[in-house]
């Protein structure tokens, strides 16, 4: 990818530094907005559901010739208004599962498109194919994505809707996705390319249908790996985090990934459900996966628990709340030795090529 810098530094760490003049503000870049933060269904002071923000362009242009969202959590299209990305202009959207918390706010997403934007384009929609569970019933990211407007559908909103402009799409949002899946795999596969800008993706243990992404950019990469956990569910094993991801992420400038503190596990007090803490990835083993990948950066994102709660969710957190330095303390013992971006939503990374 060349010579990179560092130039916008997250909102935890502080402003970015100031634009160069002349061609420097043509050089391209790739900016990481984590657009929420919350780990999991719980709600706290407002935090946004699990989403990132790949955005790639020139600095002239502030990255924005192509915007790819990753997961859609609960008000992520407030959060993307909040730093001026209309869901009109978005490429596409990419889910690494469909459980409620990283793909609920696509509805919003769908229906403002809907609203203003019933002429497209339409927006790709990129996740897995549909896999059957162990217990028998379907994950469907298709489903979801072909279903979408139904309650909307069903209680009169889109004819009242239509009736009152008849340029709106009859079907609803649902309309404008372009629904595109893949069969998951364990080797990296490329899943859309826009000019400059691939997306590849592997198969990753968390529910069935899980897909972890990698976004390679001329002004850098990052990988996005959603609540992937390693293939064996519970200890004894080598680390929680997945070698399907750290495969992926081999040589990458950015991790993004969903972290959960090692005081949420059974020998802590929290009485926080075993089965659910193993199959997430802890900070100190996402450190040591960043350090044997050799990444740069790593975003911890979808916190479990959040900064400064007391709880998760009904879970008490000992010493009444964790803060960003205590996840980071967490990440150093691994002996990771890269940047650690750990902060509210909106905290974002911006790299430019030199």
């Amino acid at each position: 990818m060349g010579n990179l810098k560092l130039r916008g530094i997250s909102i935890l760490l502080g402003l970015g530094l100031a634009g160069m003049a002349g061609t420097a503000q043509a050089a391209p870049c790739m900016e990481v907005v984590l657009t929420g933060v919350q780990g999991g269904p719980p709600v706290f002071q407002g935090q946004a559901g699990a989403g990132t923000l790949v955005r790639y362009g020139t600095e002239e242009n502030k990255c924005s010739d192509v915007l790819l969202q990753f997961d859609a959590g609960r008000g992520t299209t407030q959060q993307l208004s909040k730093i001026g990305v209309p869901v009109g202009k978005l490429n596409a959207v990419f889910f690494t599962h469909v459980h409620s918390d990283h793909s609920e706010g696509l509805m919003d997403m769908m229906q403002l498109r809907w609203h203003f934007n019933s002429g497209g384009p339409k927006i790709d929609m990129v996740c897995s194919d549909d896999i059957t569970a162990p217990k028998g019933h379907i994950m469907s990211c298709r489903s979801y994505g072909a279903n979408l407007g139904a309650a909307l559908i069903a209680s009169g909103e889109m004819a009242q809707r239509l009736a009152e402009n008849p340029k709106r799409l009859p079907g609803g949002p649902s309309e404008l996705l372009n629904i595109m899946t893949f069969m998951g795999s364990d080797d990296a596969q490329t899943v859309w390319e826009k000019g400059d800008v691939k997306v590849t993706a592997v198969k990753s243990r968390h529910v069935p249908g899980h897909a972890s992404y990698r976004v390679d950019t001329p002004a850098g990469s990052v990988v996005i790996g959603g609540d992937a956990g390693n293939d064996t569910p519970a200890p004894p094993r080598n680390a929680s985090t997945s070698a399907q991801v750290e495969a992926l992420a081999q040589g990458a400038d950015v991790v993004v990934h969903s972290v959960i503190h090692p005081i949420m596990g059974p020998d802590g007090e929290s009485g926080f459900p075993p089965p659910i803490y193993f199959r997430q990835s802890t900070a100190t083993d996402l450190g040591g996966l960043s350090q044997r990948a050799g990444v740069k950066h790593l975003m911890l994102t979808h916190h479990i628990p959040p900064l400064g709660a007391s709880k998760q969710g009904p879970y008490p957190v000992k010493k009444g709340g964790l803060s960003a330095d205590d996840y980071i303390q967490a990440v150093r013992e691994s002996g990771y030795d890269g940047n650690i971006v750990i902060g509210p939503d909106l905290t974002k990374l911006r790299l430019v090529a030199e």
